[in-house]
């Protein structure tokens, strides 16, 4: 073999390895690309369509736009919304706490006056803590919670026998966030109304 064959048929193979390694990085992208538009798709966001194959022309950069965040309600609105599938009122707490707040009893007195219109309820409340705290804390003072609400509304003159509580601790959140503003609504007493 002389050696212009044999740099011949090492530029073939360099040239395979070249053509392999690109359609390595290829099929990469573009399985990037179908991630992302899987992720974007739960998200509720505009999925980006893939760049057409290479077709070993001139190359130009792909250029992504950055994906579009569909608008969150406000906090409050969440909260008064969530709120508004209970005929019951849910009841908040202060940070690490259990103990029913003075704001609290006046919408546990409207759960009161509901439950004796509805003499036949059964409840269940639930109770909910923040995203601070191991998950084992967080469901232990979930249960206080809902415990003290229970408590309160028996002092008030409902039949223990009518309520149940359970707590979920930090695992469903109320509203999504990683500050005060989120916090102050995940930390609370929800009431369900099980039967009428």
């Amino acid at each position: 073999m002389s050696e212009i064959e044999g740099s011949t048929e090492g530029n073939e193979i360099r040239g395979h390895r070249r053509a392999q390694r690109m359609k390595a990085l290829c099929i990469g992208a573009l399985g990037g690309l179908v991630l992302l538009a899987a992720c974007a798709k739960q998200s509720g966001v505009t999925a980006i369509q893939p760049p057409p194959p290479d077709t070993g022309g001139p190359r130009s950069e792909v250029v992504m736009p950055p994906p579009v965040v569909p608008a969150e309600q406000p906090v409050k609105q969440e909260a008064q919304a969530a709120r508004q599938e209970s005929p019951l009122k849910d009841i908040f707490f202060d940070f690490d706490r259990s103990n029913v707040r003075p704001d609290a009893k006046a919408a546990l007195a409207d759960d009161v006056e509901w439950l004796r219109v509805h003499a036949k309820a059964a409840i269940t409340i639930e109770g909910h803590c923040d995203e601070r705290g191991t998950s084992e804390y967080n469901v232990a003072l979930g249960e206080r919670r809902a415990q003290a609400a229970k408590d309160y509304l028996a002092a008030l003159g409902i039949n223990a026998k009518r309520v149940t509580t359970v707590s979920y601790g930090k695992e469903r959140p109320f509203v999504l966030g990683h500050d005060e503003s989120a916090w102050k609504w995940n930390r609370r007493a929800h009431f369900v109304v099980e039967r009428e």
